[in-house]
């Protein structure tokens, strides 16, 4: 056992914690290891005498007080004794309103009532730093721009039990650290520098109180006493009861007469029962303290820079959710304890209102019910039908005691407390709004399915459900499982061989750690509708079945499921955005397709998770959904309920045998919200116009994939082409074996027929050669646009869809575009089109996600407005902000439209792909521009690659390579505009300095091993130079590329596996 802090302080300076935070853990680590057991014996205290009461005070409120008060809210706990893993105070606690959002509402009211700048400050931890923040840039962005919002509370090492060294948790390195306890308040303010800007800004008082205590506000009447009374350090006690008797007291130590608190871990055995007597012992801390900032900077400079506080020591393990990893000693101390450090400090008492914290799930139940009321300032208080006495509750501590347990209890909605004496829960029940519980209730319920409280007034009743019918086919269970590596998402979702996906209980854990991590966002499942569909690929219906059987163990109460279990991407966020009834909105979707890979039993299978504005899941999302499958137990499942015929369109209900609740699963058309967005957008007139010219001919090639329906519906059903239009347009399964990505290599058969081959380069062909053709990828939302004999490259293909928006109905109307957008590794083309016709633009990473950001900018966080909006990416994605993600129907009407816009007289020659093409060249120049993928690359070696190039970027910047100058080489990190997140690693760049661009990224949308990309781009002005083939334009370019990767020293190969 070692009595050196060394290794603790160096550990805790190597990770930049402050030395007002290492010096107070330093205070603590010499108690601990000096012997001092932290007690405090009953012969060294006499009882607190009467104090006085804050109900007694006569003084009148004088707001002047409130120009020198800050508000600090103690908002570092993660509520993981309820089973939480975020910010305690992010738990909603009455409706919408989560304790933060009642505690911004109460400075804000308070701000408007007295006209003052109340100070407000909040003390996270960095645990829940992030989240809080989010939060309040969310909803209270005037909030989260103030100055000093936030201070950071310090970490400490956890130590060893035996040899009392830093613990090591050589899977979590953040597991090897903990809190410091709310004593940190005093270092934080030091060692952030708060205390000396607070001074500085003429603040003299400070409140704090716990974030989950929404009794705690700033009262004026107790303001106007502690200043009056000029006491250093007050305190907030209520009187102890006999639910309060274990809890810690306020004391006088005899040596020096100061203020003292003893915790219960401070009494030794033989002293329990004194302290336990509340008649000896009157008060406790709520928490709610009063202090004089230039009297506690008085005591930490002469303490050195730090207040001395008593220790309390916990033992834990290093993992707090593994009992048999390494065991530790928690090192804390209570901020309420510095009232012994103060002279002249004071106590005061309050009333149980001004204290009412969230514990247990006993507390968070009662004030989510009717027993209380928000006042109009923002103050949870009692019911005044409750008569001052609030209902005591007691429900089952076992199995109430993770918020999840209280959740599913209270699906149905909160009973009314308001008439309630007593409510005893023992078991699992069912709760609904539509049940009262008068007088003193007792519920029992023996067996292992929670069974429902009935409904109506229940008064002075012991009701035993043990007996009672239960959901019968809506039981959900819970399978035992554990966590399995790989899960991942990448940027569109988890993509892995089929057959992984088919593994005991693969699908499942991800899809339970999704619900898991949807519902901690604060999205009620039970509430509106769940899309499923797919692009038919091997197992989707089988995955189907499996998703609906968990959404109702989840809470799900309504499926929306494409026929024959049969959606598009696109398609997808169209029903979410536009399907309704309100009522029956869609809260978000699963997607089951791995978009261009292969499918079948061989092959590859995928599932992604799209949110309520019908776009991927965001990043934060996707994490959260990560870490939980990396700390997954069991999933949730109603094994019993049947399948479902997703061949049919109609509902199926399905009632629970109880008949408490039912689940409705609807199969819906697949094409319908789709098509009928699509025609809200194009004027289908005028494209039937063009495809009806003798001189026009068209083919799309759906490659067997989904988008089949799609182009059946709208080609031939609305537009009425011949059935010839549409090719491969029978969704298969393994898509007839095919490769179904829209490109030269992959769409062999279409790209034949437009009398080209894999290069893009001119075939001789029998017979006519369409004037126009295109390609989709499996789930519909990639495009390939083809002409004459003449291939569209993405990037071109964006730019000049941006340059022709006005022809297209549904920007015309709003004005024309604002926006456009492309991700990073697509070529500049829409940039010169933005330049010239004055749009915002922006380079993102690759990820649809990004571009649904900037859409939702203003709709969701209350930014600019960008909408009207294009975006695309040169891996054949394009789309705009009808839908949040990539549309490759969308892409063809587009490019159809803009034909049919410069063909209005059936009398002249036809305009075709390539000329529109060249005049746009003509006009804004051309972006040589290609992509070289080396697919299934060993995964180390490409990784290796990568990092080398990443660690060069400095010296590869300025270097000089045949003609080209690389001007900066760096690793792409997007700021994001509208939210602020931060992406790092999206891509090494190297820009030469003639605007020629070399970009390099590691795939994450691969089944299995790695696929490297690398972008090749020179821009050329010059009107003599813009019909150059593309492999000779760039070929010093790819010499120059291959040098600076050594991919042939790394993967072996020089050769790519497609050339676009």
């Amino acid at each position: 056992m070692t009595d050196s802090f060394a290794p603790c302080r160096a550990k805790m300076e190597a990770d930049g914690v402050a030395e007002s935070a290492i010096s107070a853990f330093e205070s603590t680590f010499n108690l601990l290891v000096s012997g001092e057991s932290g007690m405090i014996p009953e012969s060294t205290i006499t009882p607190v005498p009467e104090l006085v009461h804050a109900d007694s005070i006569d003084l009148a409120p004088d707001t002047s007080l409130l120009d020198k008060t800050v508000v600090l809210k103690l908002n570092g706990g993660l509520g993981t004794g309820m089973g939480l893993d975020k910010a305690k105070s992010l738990l909603k606690v009455k409706g919408d309103d989560t304790f933060l959002d009642l505690t911004a509402k109460q400075v804000l009211k308070m701000r408007e009532s007295f006209g003052c700048h109340v100070k407000f400050m909040l003390m996270n931890s960095f645990s829940t730093s992030e989240d809080t923040l989010a939060f309040f840039q969310e909803k209270y962005p005037g909030l989260a721009a103030e100055e000093g919002l936030e201070m950071l509370q310090n970490k400490v090492p956890k130590l060893d039990a035996t040899t009392f060294e830093p613990a090591v948790d050589p899977n979590n390195a953040a597991n090897e650290w903990c809190p410091p306890g709310h004593g940190d308040l005093y270092a934080a303010l030091v060692g952030s520098g708060r205390l000396d800007a607070l001074l500085a800004d003429g603040v003299k008082y400070m409140f704090v109180s716990n974030s989950d205590n929404l009794g705690a506000t700033l009262d004026l009447k107790i303001l106007a006493h502690f200043a009056t009374s000029d006491a250093s350090f007050m305190m907030e006690c209520c009187q102890r009861t006999e639910n309060d008797k274990k809890g810690g007291h306020l004391a006088i130590r005899n040596s020096d007469k100061h203020l003292i608190l003893r915790e219960s871990a401070m009494c030794a055995d033989e002293d329990e029962a004194d302290f336990q007597d509340i008649t000896k012992h009157q008060f406790f801390n709520t928490n709610n303290l009063w202090i004089r900032l230039d009297k506690l900077k008085e005591i930490i400079d002469k303490n050195g820079g730090f207040i001395p506080l008593p220790m309390i020591k916990n033992k834990k393990t290093v993992d707090p959710k593994d009992d048999s990893s390494q065991a530790v000693v928690q090192l804390e101390t209570a901020m309420g304890a510095a009232i012994e450090c103060f002279d002249g400090a004071s106590a005061i008492v309050v009333p149980r209102t001004r204290f009412a914290p969230v514990k247990k799930c006993n507390d968070l139940l009662l004030l989510r019910s009717d027993a209380y009321v928000i006042t109009p300032e923002y103050t949870a208080v009692l019911n005044p039908e409750c008569n001052g006495v609030a209902p005591i509750m007691s429900i089952d501590s076992k199995k109430y005691k993770l918020v999840d347990a209280l959740e599913a209890a209270t699906e149905g909605g909160i009973p009314s407390l308001v008439n309630c004496k007593k409510l005893t829960i023992k078991g699992l029940v069912r709760m609904s709004k539509k049940t009262s519980f008068v007088g003193d209730v007792s519920i029992t319920n023996m067996s292992d399915e929670a069974k429902f409280v009935p409904i109506g007034e229940i008064k002075d009743k012991e009701l035993d459900l043990t007996s009672a019918i239960g959901l019968g086919p809506l039981k959900p269970t819970v399978v035992k499982s554990a966590p399995i590596d790989g899960q991942k998402p990448g940027t569109s979702g988890l993509r892995k061989k089929t057959k992984v996906f088919m593994e005991e209980n693969y699908l499942n854990n991800f899809v339970q750690s999704t619900f898991d991590a949807v519902k901690a966002t604060g999205t009620d499942v039970s509430e509106g509708s769940l899309v499923i569909g797919g692009d038919g690929r091997y197992f989707n219906d089988e995955a189907i079945q499996t998703i609906i059987k968990m959404g109702i163990a989840n809470g799900v109460k309504r499926f929306w499921i494409g026929k024959d279990g049969l959606l598009s991407t696109p398609a997808v966020s169209a029903v979410i955005r536009e399907r309704g009834p309100v009522w029956q909105k869609a809260f978000g979707a699963f997607i089951l397709t791995a978009s261009h890979n292969p499918g079948g039993p061989e092959e590859d299978f995928g599932i992604k998770y799209n949110c309520e504005n019908g776009g991927p899941a965001p990043e934060k999302l996707t994490d959260e959904i990560h870490k939980n499958t990396t700390t997954m137990k069991g999933y949730k499942i109603c094994q019993d309920f049947p399948a479902i015929d997703i061949t049919t369109v109609g509902s199926t209900t399905v009632a629970g045998a109880d008949g408490s609740t039912e689940v409705t699963v609807e199969v819906i058309d697949s094409t319908e919200a789709h098509v009928k967005l699509l025609k809200s957008i194009f004027d289908f007139p005028s494209i039937k116009a063009l495809l009806d010219r003798p001189d026009f001919t068209m083919v799309y090639d759906t490659m067997y994939g989904v988008n089949g329906l799609y182009s059946k519906a709208i080609f031939i059903d609305e537009l009425g082409q011949p059935e010839s239009t549409c090719m491969n347009a029978t969704p298969k399964d393994d898509f007839n074996g095919g490769h179904a990505d829209p490109n030269l290599t992959y769409a062999k058969e279409l790209v034949a027929i437009m009398g080209l081959d894999k290069k893009g380069n001119k075939i001789d062909v029998d017979g006519p050669i369409p004037s126009f053709g295109a390609a989709a990828d499996g789930d519909g939302d990639r495009n390939m646009i083809l002409g004459t004999q003449f291939f569209v490259t993405p990037s071109d293909s964006l730019a000049i869809i941006a340059a022709y928006a006005d022809s297209i109905p549904y920007f015309k109307a709003q004005g024309g575009l604002n926006g456009v957008a492309r991700s990073m590794p697509t070529s500049g083309a829409v940039d010169l089109v933005a330049k010239d016709l004055n749009f915002d633009l922006f380079e993102t990473p690759t990820g649809w996600k990004y571009f649904g950001n900037l859409m939702d900018s203003k709709a969701l966080y209350g930014g600019k407005d960008y909408t009207p909006f294009i975006c695309g990416e040169e891996s054949f994605g394009t789309g705009s902000d009808h839908v949040r993600e990539k549309d490759g129907i969308w892409a063809v009407l587009a490019w159809l439209q803009i034909l049919a816009s410069v063909n209005t007289d059936p009398s002249q020659p036809l305009v075709t792909v390539e000329d529109i093409v060249r005049k746009h060249w003509a006009k804004y120049g051309r972006n040589y521009y290609c992509r070289w993928d080396f697919e299934g690359m060993d995964k180390a070696g490409a990784t290796a690659m990568m990092d080398k190039m990443r660690a060069d970027t400095a010296s590869n910047t300025g270097r000089v390579m045949g003609k080209y100058t690389i001007a900066t080489a760096d690793d792409f990190t997007y700021v994001d505009p509208v939210d602020g997140s931060v992406a790092k690693k999206q891509g090494i760049r190297f820009l030469m300095a003639d605007g020629s661009r070399v970009v390099f990224r590691l795939s994450g949308t691969a089944g299995s091993g790695a696929t490297v990309r690398m972008y090749i781009e020179q821009y050329e002005s010059d009107p003599t130079k813009l019909d150059m083939d593309v492999a000779a334009a760039l070929e010093d370019l790819v010499k120059i590329a291959l040098e600076l990767c050594k991919i042939g020293e790394y993967c072996g190969t020089e050769t790519p596996t497609v050339i676009t």
